[in-house]
């Protein structure tokens, strides 16, 4: 998203960011009809501030995830496993699509997918650092968790053009640190799970940071919920 693009939806951000806090999230238009939804992120929009910034959050949510939930609905009437309760396996067994609707499943399936872990690891309230089990694995994989914490920052930064970079439990049940681009996800590859990924398409961050991709990857991390970063890593190894 260019700079343009930001200031023109900057507008309905404003609409939100004027209303209570109660209010912030039910204020959007849900996507087209279909089996699949738009669901709140769980939290006010400016919860992560001074991080994230609400306006940042309400166009990231409402516009560009709820765009991709339309193209679901949209998608879900030409093949028919495509439904809510199947949305891994259908990531992981994307060849099974049709040639006509595989790139469209890819994309916005991906992007749905990828969005609602998003918001989901930054939910706030959770541990501020790993729990034991995870710290002892990270630090098994990486050394240390700065040094992990690195190998992340140099994956995100590293992603050319549109992307996520990923800590994810690898098909070998070991932690791996991997980029996608796009709105591609580790499942498309094999991994067993995802325990953390952090998004830097530019409408992630353009509003406040700008082209400083780095600097939002550095706030990012004062974001990042252990508690449910620790859950899905337990689920990934069974």
């Amino acid at each position: 998203m260019n700079r343009r693009h930001a200031l023109k939806m900057f507008g309905t951000a404003a609409l939100g960011a004027a209303l209570p806090v109660a209010a912030r999230q039910r204020v959007f238009a849900q996507p087209a009809s279909g089996p699949f939804t738009l669901a709140p992120i769980g939290y006010a929009y400016e919860a992560l501030e001074p991080h994230i910034d609400a306006q940042t959050m309400t166009i990231h949510h409402q516009r560009h995830h709820g765009a991709y939930v339309s193209n679901l609905n949209a998608l879900a009437g030409q093949y028919p496993a495509l439904k809510p309760d199947a949305i891994e396996t259908v990531l992981r067994n994307l060849q099974a699509a049709p040639d006509a609707v595989r790139t469209g499943i890819r994309n916005n399936l991906g992007g749905h997918w990828n969005h609602v872990h998003f918001w989901d690891i930054m939910t706030p309230g959770g541990a501020k650092e790993p729990g034991t089990e995870l710290a002892t694995a990270i630090n098994g994989a990486f050394g240390d968790f700065g040094q992990f914490r690195q190998r992340l920052n140099a994956a995100a930064g590293g992603r050319f053009g549109s992307g996520w970079a990923w800590l994810v439990v690898d098909k070998d049940r070991k932690l791996a640190v991997v980029s996608t681009a796009n709105q591609d996800n580790p499942l498309m590859d094999g991994a067993n799970g995802v325990v953390l990924g952090v998004d830097v398409w530019e409408h992630a961050y353009y509003l406040k940071y700008q082209n400083r991709r780095a600097d939002y990857v550095t706030a990012w991390w004062n974001t990042v919920n252990w508690t449910k970063a620790g859950a899905n890593y337990q689920r990934a190894m069974t």
